[in-house]
């Protein structure tokens, strides 16, 4: 009866992510950074004066959330904010402190999401991605938080 729970897609989904957090914050734990965080720097330093709501949109993070990683990841001196184009938005920036962590943490990133399919042939990856990738555009506009790549909304 308990493998009603074990076997079904979203329980599985939950363990992966759990797992793959894990893996992130075992790999990046000299940088104290969770994945949110590195996301957000990595976007920011794509796109130099994005706004907050953009950022949310573009790594797929609540906006009620947004504001307080911003806030850490200022106070930290990895990004900074400006006026934006209006009086109501915040212009963010990368600061060179925060391109030299990005710099710093992305081999253990890069090791983390090897880990994370660990045990799985190329081909399995492959398959793995493709249909995870596809499984999260299908639902996108379900989240709570949906994905906007930058320039969509």
């Amino acid at each position: 009866m308990i493998d009603v729970i074990y076997e079904a897609p979203g329980h599985l989904i939950r363990r992966a992510q759990q797992i793959a957090t894990a893996l992130f914050l075992e790999e990046t734990a000299a940088f104290d950074v969770t994945p949110p965080q590195y996301a957000a720097l990595v976007a920011i330093s794509h796109y130099p004066g994005i706004d907050q709501r953009s950022l949310a949109n573009a790594i797929a993070i609540d906006r009620s959330t947004i504001g307080d990683l911003v806030t850490r990841l200022e106070m930290r001196g990895l990004l900074a904010r400006a006026p934006g184009d209006d009086r109501r938005t915040k212009s963010l920036s990368i600061t060179p402190a925060g391109s030299d962590l990005i710099e710093r943490i992305a081999p253990h990133v890069a090791h983390a999401q090897e880990r994370i399919l660990y045990g799985l042939g190329q081909a399995e990856r492959n398959a793995f991605l493709t249909m995870l990738s596809h499984l999260v555009e299908i639902h996108n506009e379900t989240s709570r938080a949906p994905l906007a790549r930058v320039g969509e909304r």
